[in-house]
């Protein structure tokens, strides 16, 4: 919600460009490239909380919830800044002291301050909790203890069984 936020118009306005109004937008990227990054972060490590394990949990959990935080407090900051729009006048006008003229912001970087909240609970509740969800299993992780080679069972290419055997064994049937 809060990526998809950045990426519509947060605010218009119009500059004098030669007499006549120019109007111009700002897309919440132009306005603060924060949210959007910080999103990206959020959902990476919203996938990795599930992920780790104990005191990584923790730290995950952690910076889900200072992402979320960011998120909020950038949004929050971007919803009233009118400088990207300056700039954008200063470039149309050619003149670098020109500034925008009804100013008007759209509900955008509010959706992105819900969607920044959304990914503060989210750590929260990971913080909280985390530590009585199940981790990923180490089922299939190697130990670092060498392998036993057992002695290959002769499979016998005629009997499909058998090769499925061998392959629930590991051996390759197809090897000599």
């Amino acid at each position: 919600m809060a990526l998809l936020a950045t990426r519509q118009q947060w605010s218009e306005g119009t500059a004098t460009v030669a007499g006549g109004a120019f109007p111009l937008t700002a897309k919440g990227s132009d306005v603060t490239g924060v949210p959007a990054a910080l999103a990206i972060v959020g959902l990476a490590a919203l996938v990795a909380v599930f992920a780790v394990r104990r005191a990584g949990r923790v730290l995950v959990a952690a910076l889900l919830t200072l992402s979320g935080a960011g998120i909020v407090a950038a949004a929050l900051l971007g919803a009233s800044d009118s400088a990207a729009l300056d700039e954008q006048a200063a470039r149309a006008s050619g003149d670098t002291s020109a500034t925008v003229h009804a100013l008007s912001h759209t509900a955008w970087p509010y959706v992105a301050v819900a969607g920044g909240a959304l990914i503060l609970l989210a750590g929260l509740l990971a913080l909280r909790y985390g530590r009585s969800w199940p981790a990923m299993s180490g089922r299939y992780e190697r130990d670092g203890a060498p392998r036993v080679r057992r002695k290959p069972v002769v499979v016998d290419p005629d009997r499909p069984e058998d090769i499925w055997k061998a392959l629930d064994r590991g051996e390759d049937p197809t090897g000599a």
